[in-house]
């Protein structure tokens, strides 16, 4: 693993493999919702941006660049990989704005429980109710292993 200075203090990290052929170029960081990712000007266009993960993965239009680790910063392949809108967004982390501190987990009033839900095609499934908020949080857990598979972002459930 290398690393490649950017603008901000910021820095990417690249295979080996990778290095000298991003190196030759000036590459900047841009803020994007909660991380950086590293872009440069393309040679032809200055008004347009060439991002650092959609060059090292030859992402075709259509496809976006998945990190897994959540670190747009982090360029590693392994790191990596291209996929669908709907893929990446299953990959999200929890919401920062989220009360439950849990992802697919909300306080129902009604009915003094924690709700677990997930979605699925553009539909809430609810996946129970629950007294203590852990059991929502693994029931979400365990649904999005089942229908996200490798794209599962999982709750960290603490002891």
């Amino acid at each position: 693993m290398k690393k490649i200075q950017l603008t901000q203090g910021k820095i990417a990290l690249v295979d080996d493999e990778d290095f000298d052929d991003l190196n030759q170029y000036k590459w900047f960081a841009v803020k994007s919702r909660n991380t950086f990712y590293a872009e440069r000007h393309a040679p032809s266009n200055h008004s347009k941006k060439i991002k650092m993960h959609r060059y090292i993965m030859q992402t075709p239009d259509g496809l976006e660049v998945d990190h897994k680790d959540h670190n747009g910063l982090n360029c590693q392949k392994d790191n990596m990989r291209n996929c669908t809108n709907r893929q990446n967004q299953m990959n999200r982390q929890l919401y920062r704005h989220s009360t439950s501190g849990y992802k697919g987990v909300s306080w129902q009033k009604t009915c003094g429980k924690w709700m677990a839900y997930i979605w699925l095609n553009n539909k809430q499934k609810n996946l129970g109710r629950f007294v203590l908020i852990e059991d929502a949080a693994h029931a979400y857990n365990e649904a999005a292993k089942e229908f996200f598979r490798d794209f599962a972002c999982l709750n960290t459930i603490g002891e």
